[in-house]
């Protein structure tokens, strides 16, 4: 399997570019795998295949215009037709927490959102068919959020890659474990401070439960 994703995310002038538009993509389908695609590009630059630099600024350019077009998306179908393409339970649940908190966490929601595997879709639309988060701002905080995701993603397949750099497949999986492990922790921490709130009464925590 690590071969695999070597054989298409390295060692070609093509690679920067599948970087880049498996995180443009995974920016609103989630089920794009670019976390597992950045983080095999960082491991693959830790072997001097790729350059580490050019796989930051792939991923995180494409987590950047991928954020955008979700954004546009949302803006220009508006609230109805998005619910309509995400159905079911949960993604509603996740679209209403996301409502909620942009009134008063927007800067920051679009930062934490970034690690969340499908919290990052519905903060993304929901920015663009509400009024709570003004493009220029959008713009600001999603290019941080893009740019330290970019660049985690990648670091730790480039550590992971070095730490074993005689079987590197071994830190493609370090990597890819410690990644959803982070993701697990702010999801985590997010559900608790949802609970926390609702508990006290907090106006649309409740929401945020999935």
């Amino acid at each position: 399997m690590f071969n695999q994703f070597v054989d298409w995310v390295g060692g070609s002038r093509w690679s920067y570019a599948a970087i880049f538009a498996v995180a443009l993509l995974d920016a609103f389908f989630p089920i794009v795998p670019s976390e597992t695609a950045v983080i095999t590009g960082g491991v693959v630059s830790s072997t001097g295949d790729l350059s580490l630099p050019l796989v930051i600024l792939a991923a995180s350019c494409g987590a950047f215009v991928g954020d955008n077009v979700s954004y546009w998306i949302g803006t220009l179908l508006g609230e109805v037709t998005v619910k309509k393409v995400f159905k079911g339970e949960r993604a509603h649940k996740a679209f209403e927490w996301a409502e909620s908190q942009l009134e008063t966490r927007g800067f920051y929601l679009i930062v934490i959102a970034r690690f969340i595997p499908g919290g990052r879709t519905a903060v993304t639309f929901s920015s663009g068919y509400t009024s709570a988060m003004r493009y220029r701002k959008f713009l600001l905080a999603d290019a941080i959020a893009a740019s330290i995701w970019g660049t985690y993603a990648s670091m730790l397949g480039y550590f992971g890659g070095r730490e074993f750099e005689k079987e590197p497949w071994k830190g493609l999986i370090v990597a890819f474990v410690a990644a959803v492990s982070i993701a697990g922790v702010v999801e985590l921490v997010r559900h608790l401070r949802s609970k926390r709130k609702s508990r006290g009464g907090g106006p649309a925590a409740a929401d945020a439960e999935s």
